[in-house]
């Protein structure tokens, strides 16, 4: 498994950008970013998920977008913004690449392969926001549980997650007896089991037929960009 804008670029031009690349192990829970700090790298996963969140108060947050093999965290930096806008939480832990902002950004300026497939991603991550926001507020919880699960599944190579209810329930904004309610119908049609905080997915088939129509859209859009 790569990430895959880096795996894009042509080999005479990552090269230099290759030799600035970090391995790094991201684990569960991990905070890359905080809203208004500055971004001191980015981030390529692997087989690692990060999510992005944001503030509705000061107990609560949501998810409004996650990132994982298919992108980069520290988007902001492309756009000429040193500060984070939302708070970056590991959801899944795994490998990471990673580079310090400056040397990015230098290398960002001098390289179109990489600003392609950047802009590229960038387009379909704000896809991936909007459909993220409108599923929220229109979309049943299990229809959001299960597409989420999906985008998950599909970023880390993985259907087994270490998940609390309580994680759930920021991801999706939900109250935690949402989550429950949810989770405790998708387990009951036998499409997840989910015991002590550890969930797997057992039909994806059966999944995708309970996921909202935001899965597959959000899908589209990424390939659309992959094409250009």
């Amino acid at each position: 498994m790569a990430n895959r804008i880096l795996a894009s670029i042509p080999p005479e031009d990552s090269q230099r950008l290759s030799r600035e690349l970090e391995p790094v192990a991201l684990r569960f829970d991990q905070t890359l970013y905080e809203p208004g700090k500055a971004i001191k790298y980015v981030y390529f996963p692997i087989d690692c998920l990060v999510s992005l969140l944001t503030a509705v108060d000061r107990r609560r947050t949501l998810e409004v977008g996650m990132v994982g093999n298919e992108g980069m965290a520290g988007m902001p930096f492309i756009l000429g913004v040193g500060v984070s806008g939302v708070r970056a939480l590991v959801q899944g832990a795994g490998r990471a690449l990673r580079m310090a902002s400056v040397p990015f950004r230098i290398e960002f300026d001098r390289n179109p392969a990489l600003q392609q497939a950047l802009y590229r991603y960038t387009y379909a991550l704000m896809a991936q926001i909007s459909q993220t926001a409108a599923c929220n507020r229109f979309h049943e919880a299990d229809q959001r549980l299960a597409r989420w699960l999906l985008m998950t599944s599909d970023r880390v190579g993985a259907d087994d997650f270490a998940l609390t209810q309580e994680f759930l329930a920021h991801m999706l904004g939900l109250r935690r007896v949402g989550v429950t309610e949810a989770a405790s119908e998708l387990k009951r049609r036998k499409l997840i089991d989910y015991t002590r905080g550890q969930l797997r997915i057992l039909d994806r088939r059966g999944l995708k037929k309970v996921s909202c129509a935001c899965y597959e859209i959000v899908n589209l859009v990424f390939a659309r960009a992959q094409r250009h």
